[in-house]
C-alpha cells in the first residue's frame, strides 16, 4: 500500500508546532531575555556600578536603594552604571517603591563634578502613593532633568522642546485616572525607556506615560551615563530587578 505522504507531512508539521509552542511557552516561563536586550545588574553584586554602598544593595537577585532614619539624606544619590554612556536605545526594569519613596532612572546623563555621585540628565520620574499624601504616586512616568531644566512633559504629556524656550504640550496620552490604572502601587511595575534621536518616551507596564522630542541643540544630551537614584527626604527604599539593555546603536 502507497503511503500517504501528505498525512505523514501533516503529522510532522503538527509535531514541530506542539514542540516549538511549548519550548515558546518553557522559554517565556524562565523570564529569558528579549531578543538585543541584555542584562546590566547580576542580581548579587553590584560588579559593574558605582555609588555609596551606605544605600546600595544587591541580593537576593534585588537592588536595592535605602535611606533609614540614620542616614538620611543632605543631597539626591545615584548608582551610576560603569558600562558607558549609550545613546540610542532600550532600557527595561522591574521596580518597587516603598509609600514615601522617590526615585527614578536617569539616561544620557553625566557626572556633577563638585559632588560625589551625582548626575545630571533626563530621568524617568518614579515616587510612592503617599510621598505627596495623595493616595497615588504624582511623577511616577514623567520625564524630569535633574539638574537642569526640570519639567520636560509631566505624566500624560507628548511635548516639544526649542532651544531656550519651555516644553510645549502638543497631545495628551490620556487622563490622569486611566494612566494612574496602569501603575501598581503597591507592588512590582515595569519601566521602560525608550530614546532614539531626539526622542524620549517613558513607558509604565506597557503604557505610554510621557514623550518628548528635544529640539534643544544647546541642553538636549544624545548619550550619556544611566544611573538609579535615592532622594533626600524622609526614609524611604526603591527595589530594582531585571534590569534590560538594548543598544540601537
Amino acid at each position: 500500500m502507497k503511503p500517504n505522504t501528505s498525512f505523514t507531512a501533516l503529522l510532522l508539521t503538527s509535531v514541530f508546532l506542539l514542540f516549538f509552542s511549548e519550548e515558546i511557552a518553557f522559554a517565556q516561563k524562565r523570564n529569558l531575555p528579549e531578543r538585543g536586550f541584555v542584562p546590566i545588574f547580576d542580581g548579587k553584586t553590584l560588579k559593574g556600578w558605582e555609588g555609596d554602598t551606605t544605600y546600595w544593595q544587591a541580593k537576593d537577585g534585588v537592588l536595592t536603594g535605602e535611606v533609614t532614619p540614620k542616614t538620611i539624606l543632605k543631597q539626591n544619590t545615584f548608582l551610576i552604571w560603569k558600562g558607558g554612556g549609550p545613546g540610542d536605545f532600550e532600557l527595561k526594569v522591574q521596580y518597587r517603591i516603598s509609600a514615601k519613596g522617590n526615585s527614578g532612572v536617569n539616561y544620557r546623563s553625566v557626572r556633577v563634578d563638585s559632588l560625589p555621585y551625582a548626575l545630571k540628565g533626563y530621568q524617568a520620574d518614579l515616587d510612592g502613593k503617599d510621598k505627596y499624601n495623595l493616595g497615588y504616586p504624582r511623577h511616577t512616568g514623567q520625564n524630569y532633568e535633574e539638574r537642569g531644566r526640570q519639567f520636560l512633559a509631566v505624566r500624560g504629556q507628548k511635548t516639544v522642546i526649542e532651544t531656550g524656550k519651555a516644553p510645549i504640550l502638543i497631545d495628551s496620552l490620556g487622563s490622569k485616572a486611566q494612566l494612574l490604572k496602569s501603575i501598581n502601587y503597591d507592588g512590582w511595575n515595569e519601566l521602560h525607556i525608550v530614546a532614539k534621536g531626539n526622542n524620549l518616551k517613558h513607558y509604565i507596564n506597557g503604557t505610554l506615560m510621557s514623550e518628548v522630542t528635544d529640539n534643544d541643540t544647546v541642553n538636549r544630551k544624545m548619550k550619556g551615563l544611566i544611573g538609579v537614584q535615592v532622594h533626600v527626604g524622609p526614609p524611604m527604599k526603591i527595589e530594582f530587578k531585571d534590569f534590560m539593555l538594548k543598544q540601537l546603536n
